[in-house]
């Protein structure tokens, strides 16, 4: 029921005579109302009727894919809840007698199974209606089409011969499919062919070489279609093209030669290849793309430029493309139209193509009628303003009948694109539909009229009570709703009645206003609600309190390490409401000590340490306010006994006042003991006891050394002065007050400060300043004479007087524009000086337009950037703050239209000034994205741009969701597992790695499986029972292989394995410690045998030479090797791969060509083009590896990365 309406009131005599439309509307703006709109509280909006209101539908052009449902969106709201039907190329379509099609419940959204049927025979129109008691709702006509990839047809293609230096044209000339397909060409391996300055692809899809060079000499010359809807990609037969140089054409017998000339090497003026002729003419549709291609020939390769005759290029929604081959005007206006040249140019000389660009319009909204809810007798207006080239037919209709068909209504009129509802009764509701259309398309918008009779409601809850703080802003609210709209009236204490004048303002809605809230202003206030229908009445109370004030600091303390120190805090604040002491230190809260006692007013730290240093602050909150104040505490080290004490000073006495005139005295006094450490200063403060009586204001600051002060003062001041002295320590307490001082009033010597102005509603400027206190005011009568006028337009000074008040409203001013404001304070003896001129701003209201030309740029599968062009100034009618950019993801691109969550949240980005273009962050790959922009000022928002959609591409997927090991046997066990949660693509495939593993090495080469997409099961046989494998598993997308999930298990267990049993023989350092321990005994033998035989002659050398001991030799580096394992690390590569028993060596690196390894890896190709091969097949046909398969990558999936 969240619905926009406009209400507007014709008085009963106003239509007593029958003028013209133009008359009559007239006199309808005349009597425009404001806006009533129905309040969403679920107690207001229980009972209410409402016609049909189309909340979805599907687009206008619907192209489906025979491969999945078809979904056809109509949903609708309204109260009682709409009923639905459809119609198909025109007829009534009986959903109920077809099996194959559903509608959904409470809803009008169609669901067609075509599985196993002839999709064409669901193609056609078709247009919903949703009705209930109060009116009929339809949608928009909704054509249904199948997408089509026709295969290309058959032909001969034969070779074609060039010499080298002339131009060359390869037609492409795809099958019509629908959508139409995209086209790029590649060679025989799947690589892009190099496109630039002289080889380009022009918008048709054919190739064109502006001059031929030996290197384009090649037999594989292949164009290929990609079809969106159904991702097939069907290519066109190779074409073989040979360039002949001039040496060999003279030495050789030439067949299906073409493009010779008398000079074939020569160079040549350029020459256009397309468009043909001189000049051409181009047709484009506003808010369309306009794409203007000239493509060249000539030697050297000519350079293109553009340019617009008679004008230039939009810079901001111009591009170049295809080497500026290409111009290209996105959101294309009426300004665009016109002749557009392009230049080809090369040192010898230039040639020109004029293109004429003209314009046309599908219809476009200017307004389109808006919801009325009228009240019985009133009048309302429907208005549908729409544009467009040829100018729009506009027809109306009313529940879904042509107006003209309808039954007669006497009070409705019908004024080309004006309906006049006049004096609407009660059941006289109804949904009028508005249908604006020309020969480029159509525009149907649904706008009801709602007749309601409802007396007064108040929304706002009883007896609510308001507090605020004295001098602070007020508001009471009065939420009301009733049709006709009520009457708002406020009465204070049930007696006196307030009207909009200071210090009061009542709003539009019914809230009441005190912006400088007083005590008196405390009491009981009636808001009361009227219509013709009845009177309802609120009542709300407001309570002023006193602000809360600190009365007495905490001062600067130095204190010795050891001893306490103590911060006081005395607070005054009002009695009903409950104050809260908060100490801070450092900004953070109080250590959790307890050396630190925190009383109602003072903060004690026993045993002070260096780490109790710093700032502490005291703050006092209430409910409504808070005052807060700050000391630093300064820890020093303790002094041996005995110590110097060091006191604050003992306050002055003896305070005189002398040299008196009427703007200044004379103060002295005599200074107190210093308590050993020198004054540095004197602090003199005042009191006004006429002003402010027990408030002591600090004056002036004297150096420690004077005991005498010369005291400027203000005139019609009741003085009273005293002095306090200050040393290292600290402030001494005060002295005893002098004797009064009283000075004459005087007219005033300042103006208020901070003079504002700033409109708070559409219509008004607020205009504000600081007011004086009762001291700057100099004397009794204080006013203030408040001066405005518009800013540079030739007009006096209008000027207003106003008292005990600190702003004041001028009303019936425009909307955000300038003002010069003075305001200068006066009283009883005369005015203050000339005040200085402020500008300030009328009321703003919210921004008029909406930004257009919205464009997003998607970067990658998570970021895209959002373009769009400012709105003219004059449309936000106030200051521009931003723009807020709302996105939200409709679905997945692999899920259905039916899957859209519907309660997804919109993202929101502000875009601070007048920047028209950000950065969107955080996409999710493989998205469906809605987009539109709202223009903000200081007022709120304006209307919301038209949504855009755009998608993000695929990213790689995520880890499959499980891997689990089942039925395991004595060499054999089954793996299981599940896709990927984040698909983040259409899956292609899984690859399944694994290797026995074994303690902390991996050992064995590591075997790859790569499986179907619907295949999420295999049995591995002729496994090692006694051998542990680690299986990796990833999923895979078009844009590469995602992250592994893992499990280690064995035939025999078939269970994941926690932990490995670590063989100690098997360690390495046990080896060598054994390897040691042998050497060292043999050592120990050798040398006792010789001391045994000392004196003989033993050839120990020859007999360890003939005798080498086969556990010391080194080991050769190719009996084989022992990778690094570790479970910890699955994303690392997979290493420590063995040399086969058998003797064969698997090369590391494969040169060999795609062809050899067609059967085997998976393929993908990066964004420029490449292909990129992955030879997940072995070579070798070792028995044991005989039910090892891997699956042939699709070029089809594989060239999905280029479009």
């Amino acid at each position: 029921m969240d619905f926009t309406v406009v209400h507007l009131i014709v008085g009963e005599n106003t239509m007593r005579s029958s003028g013209s439309g133009a008359v009559l509307l007239m006199i309808l703006l005349s009597h425009m109302t404001s806006a009533l709109e129905v309040p969403l509280d679920p107690k207001v909006l229980e009972g209410l009727p409402q016609p049909p209101t189309i909340t979805l539908q599907s687009p206008k052009d619907y192209i489906f894919d025979p491969r999945e449902n078809i979904v056809i969106h109509c949903e609708a709201k309204g109260k009682p809840h709409p009923n639905f039907s459809w119609t198909r190329n025109g007829s009534h379509f009986d959903v109920e007698q077809d099996s194959k099609v559903l509608m959904k419940p409470s809803s009008g959204t169609l669901v067609i199974d075509i599985s196993g049927e002839k999709a064409e025979a669901y193609e056609g129109t078709y247009q919903c209606t949703a009705h209930n008691d109060h009116g009929t709702a339809i949608s928009n006509n909704i054509v249904i089409r199948q997408s089509r990839s026709p295969l290309w047809s058959k032909e001969r293609l034969e070779a074609i011969t060039v010499q080298t230096g002339v131009s060359l044209v390869l037609q492409c000339r795809p099958p019509a499919g629908l959508p139409p397909p995209v086209i790029f060409w590649m060679d025989n391996i799947f690589q892009r062919l190099p496109l630039d300055n002289r080889v380009s692809q022009a918008l048709n899809g054919d190739l064109y070489f502006s001059n031929v060079l030996p290197e384009d000499n090649r037999n594989d010359y292949i164009c290929y279609a990609r079809f969106p809807y159904t991702q097939t990609i069907q290519q066109k037969q190779p074409i073989s093209v040979t360039v002949l140089e001039m040496d060999t054409m003279n030495d050789t017998s030439l067949y299906n030669v073409t493009n010779f000339s008398d000079n074939p090497t020569g160079e040549r003026r350029p020459g256009f290849m397309t468009p043909l002729g001189a000049s051409s003419t181009k047709m484009v549709l506003r808010g369309e793309t306009l794409e203007l291609e000239c493509i060249a020939e000539g030697l050297p390769t000519p350079e293109m430029s553009w340019q617009k005759d008679g004008g230039e290029l939009p810079t901001s929604r111009v591009s170049f493309l295809n080497y500026k081959k290409t111009l290209k005007i996105l959101d294309v206006s009426e300004a665009d139209a016109g002749d557009y040249t392009c230049t080809a140019t090369n040192r010898l000389g230039t040639a020109h193509h004029n293109i004429k660009v003209n314009v046309k319009a599908a219809p476009f909204w200017i307004s389109a009628p808006r919801n009325l809810i009228l009240a019985p007798n009133e009048t309302g207006i429907l208005t549908c303003r729409v544009n467009g080239d040829p100018k729009p037919d506009i027809n109306w209709f009313v529940n879904g009948v042509p107006i003209e068909n309808a039954p007669e209504d006497h009070t409705r009129k019908v004024d080309a694109d004006t309906v006049i509802l006049s004096r609407v009764q009660s059941g006289s509701s109804a949904v009028y539909q508005c249908n604006a259309s020309n020969e480029f398309g159509y525009l149907i918008a649904n706008a009801f009229v709602s007749v309601l009779a409802e007396p007064p409601r108040v929304l706002t809850p009883p007896n609510q009570v308001y507090q605020v703080i004295t001098n602070s802003l007020a508001l009471l609210h009065c939420a009301t709703f009733g049709s006709p709209i009520p009457t708002i009236t406020w009465f204070k204490d049930s007696q006196i009645s307030i009207k909009s004048e200071d210090p009061y303002v009542i709003h539009e809605n019914g809230t009441l206003e005190i912006n400088v809230a007083q005590s008196q202003n405390s009491g009981k206030y009636t808001c009361i609600a009227t219509n013709n229908l009845g009177v309802k009445e609120n009542h709300v109370f407001l309570e002023v309190k006193e602000p809360t004030r600190i009365l007495k600091q905490p001062e600067y303390k130095v204190v010795q390490r050891g001893t306490s120190a103590v911060f006081e805090c005395k607070v005054k604040h009002d009695p009903s409401l409950i104050p809260t002491m908060t100490w801070l230190k450092n900004s953070g809260e109080l250590p959790d000590d307890e050396r630190f006692e925190v009383d109602a007013d003072s903060l004690t730290i026993k045993d002070v340490t260096d780490e109790d240093a710093g700032t502490y602050t005291c703050i006092m909150n209430t409910t409504l306010d808070r005052d807060s104040a700050r000391a630093t505490l300064t820890v020093v080290e303790a002094t041996p006994t005995p110590a110097i004490v060091y006191e604050k000073p003992d306050p002055p006495t003896d305070l005189e006042l002398t040299d008196q005139t009427e703007r200044s005295v004379q103060l002295t006094w005599i200074p107190g003991d210093e308590h050993n450490s020198p004054t540095q200063k004197f602090l003199i403060q005042y009191e006004d006891l006429l002003h402010e009586p027990g408030i002591w204001v600090n004056m002036t600051e004297v150096a420690g050394t004077r005991t005498t002060a010369q005291l400027d003062l203000s005139p019609y001041v009741y003085y009273s002065f005293r002095v306090l002295a200050k040393n290292q320590v600290g402030y001494s307490q005060p002295s005893q007050p002098s004797r009064q001082y009283r000075t004459n009033p005087a007219a005033p010597d300042e103006n208020p400060s901070d003079v504002h102005g700033e409109g708070t509603e559409p219509g008004n400027l607020v205009i504000s300043w600081k007011s004086l206190t009762g001291f700057q005011s100099n004397g009794p009568g204080l006013e203030y004479k408040v001066l405005w006028r518009q800013s540079d337009v030739d007009q006096d000074w209008s000027s207003k007087t106003v008292a005990n008040s600190s702003h004041f409203v001028v009303s019936g001013v425009p909307v955000y524009v300038p003002y010069e404001i003075k305001v200068q304070a006066l009283n009883d003896y005369g005015n203050g000086p000339e005040a200085e001129v402020v500008v300030g701003y009328s009321g703003e209201d919210m921004p008029l337009s909406a930004a257009d030309g919205v464009l997003v740029m998607v970067h990658n599968s998570t970021v895209a950037q959002v373009h769009w062009e400012p709105v003219s100034s004059h449309s936000v009618r106030g200051k521009l703050k931003g723009y807020k950019v709302y996105y939200r993801r409709e679905r997945g691109l692999h899920e259905t239209e039916e899957e859209v969550d519907q309660e997804a949240q919109h993202q929101v980005l502000t875009f601070s000034g007048n920047q028209t273009e950000g950065r969107l962050p955080g996409l999710q790959p493989y998205s469906l994205y809605i987009i539109f922009i709202r223009v903000l000022n200081s007022k709120g928002e304006g209307p919301q741009s038209q949504e855009k959609q755009f998608e993000t591409p695929e990213g790689v997927p995520g880890p499959p969701s499980f891997l689990n090991v089942v039925n395991p046997s004595l060499d054999s066990l089954t793996l299981e597992w599940g896709p990927p949660v984040n698909k983040n693509g259409r899956l292609t495939g899984y690859t399944l790695k694994y290797q026995p593993v074994s303690n902390t090495t991996e050992v064995g080469p590591v075997k790859v499986m790569d499986f179907l997409v619907n295949e999420t099961t295999v049995t591995l046989d002729n496994l090692n029972s006694s051998v542990l494998y680690k299986f990796y598993l990833s999923a895979k997308t078009i844009k590469g292989a995602g992250a592994n999930v893992t499990k280690e298990a064995s035939a025999v267990m078939g269970t994941t394995v926690p932990s490995r049993h670590v063989d100690i023989a098997t360690q390495g350092w046990f080896i060598g410690l054994m390897c040691a321990i042998a050497l060292l005994i043999l050592v120990l033998l050798i040398v006792c045998f010789i001391k045994r035989n000392k004196g003989g002659k033993y050839p120990v050398k020859e007999k360890e030479e003939a005798h080498q001991d086969p556990e010391i030799q080194p080991m050769k580096e190719d009996d084989g090797t022992f990778g690094e394992y570790s479970d910890t690390e699955d994303h690392k590569p997979l290493k420590g791969s063995r040399t086969p028993s058998n003797g064969t060596v698997r090369r590391d690196e494969s040169d060999d060509s795609l062809v050899d390894y067609g059967e085997g890896g998976d393929g993908q190709f990066n964004e420029d083009g490449s292909f990129i091969g992955q030879y997940s097949g072995k070579k070798e046909k070792d028995t044991h590896e005989g039910n090892e398969s891997s699956e042939a990558p699709s070029p089809v999936n594989a060239m999905n990365s280029f479009v």
